[in-house]
């Protein structure tokens, strides 16, 4: 069951969570800042990275942000 949050609901959250941040108004510089600072250091490395390297490292980032929030609530729920 773990895994499956994880890897399946966790990402799945991700997406709805920038989503939602993008609807409600927020910058998508500032929304994508992860991915945006991945291809600029790649950039100056002189790789020229897609947008698509941007996205899928900014999912990844909130992916990560989703299972840190979801393990601490779970250690805070547990006596």
């Amino acid at each position: 069951m773990r895994a499956v949050a994880l890897l399946v609901l966790a990402p799945a959250l991700a997406v709805v969570l920038i989503l939602v941040l993008l609807l409600f108004h927020v910058d998508p510089h500032l929304v994508f800042l992860p991915g945006h600072l991945l291809r600029n250091a790649l950039q100056r490395l002189g790789i020229h990275a897609p947008n698509a390297i941007g996205v899928i490292t900014t999912v990844v980032v909130w992916w990560g942000i989703v299972v840190i929030a979801w393990f601490a609530a779970r250690r805070a729920i547990r006596p």
